[in-house]
């Protein structure tokens, strides 16, 4: 059987850029969207808990930087249904040797794209068209008790964003600046 995804490695070790291949015809195509046994081979093999669905309105805004502290640390799913978004990873592993480094990929509804993002990373994006949909499979259910944040604009980071940035939540605004000891998340 033919493979519908096509699984690419990152800089930043468990985090792999998903290719959905298209089947498609004059009347449009066909995508597989999720196979637990194809994208074992990302890494992905907890199951799916929740799945959430967003819509930015404005073009430059950015979401982000987001992540469960454990025992609630989730794998993500992450893909674009419409429009284009810089999606970014930001690797908090505790022993990692690539901790506080990011890596980003431009995911949109034309490229079929998808980052699997595994438990210890943050996540954020920012909107490269207006009215982007994205699509999110979590292996772990929402819990506000763990919520955690990076600051998106964090000099530490140097996350280098594509546009001006338009609008950030007040909740994400508020996210703290790393300080010089930050040493990561446990597992």
């Amino acid at each position: 059987m033919a493979k519908r995804f096509f699984i690419n490695s990152t800089p930043l070790a468990g985090l792999k850029r998903i290719d959905r291949q298209r089947i498609g015809d004059e009347r449009g195509f066909l995508s597989r969207f999720f196979c637990a046994d194809e994208l074992a081979e990302a890494g992905f093999t907890r199951p799916i808990v929740q799945i959430n669905q967003t819509l930015t309105r404005q073009r430059g805004t950015i979401r982000g930087m987001h992540f469960q502290q454990p025992p609630h640390a989730e794998d993500k799913f992450v893909s674009v249904l419409k429009g284009e978004v810089l999606d970014v990873a930001v690797d908090l592993r505790v022993d990692s040797k690539t901790l506080l480094q990011w890596h980003c990929e431009r995911l949109s509804a034309e490229n079929g794209r998808s980052l699997f993002i595994p438990a210890g990373f943050a996540h954020g994006f920012q909107t490269l068209t207006d009215d982007c949909e994205l699509l999110y499979l979590h292996t772990a259910a929402y819990a506000p008790g763990a919520e955690g944040g990076l600051n998106a604009l964090d000099p530490t980071l140097g996350i280098t964003w594509p546009l001006e940035v338009t609008d950030t939540s007040a909740r994400d605004r508020a996210h703290p600046w790393l300080d010089a000891n930050y040493k990561g998340i446990a597992e």
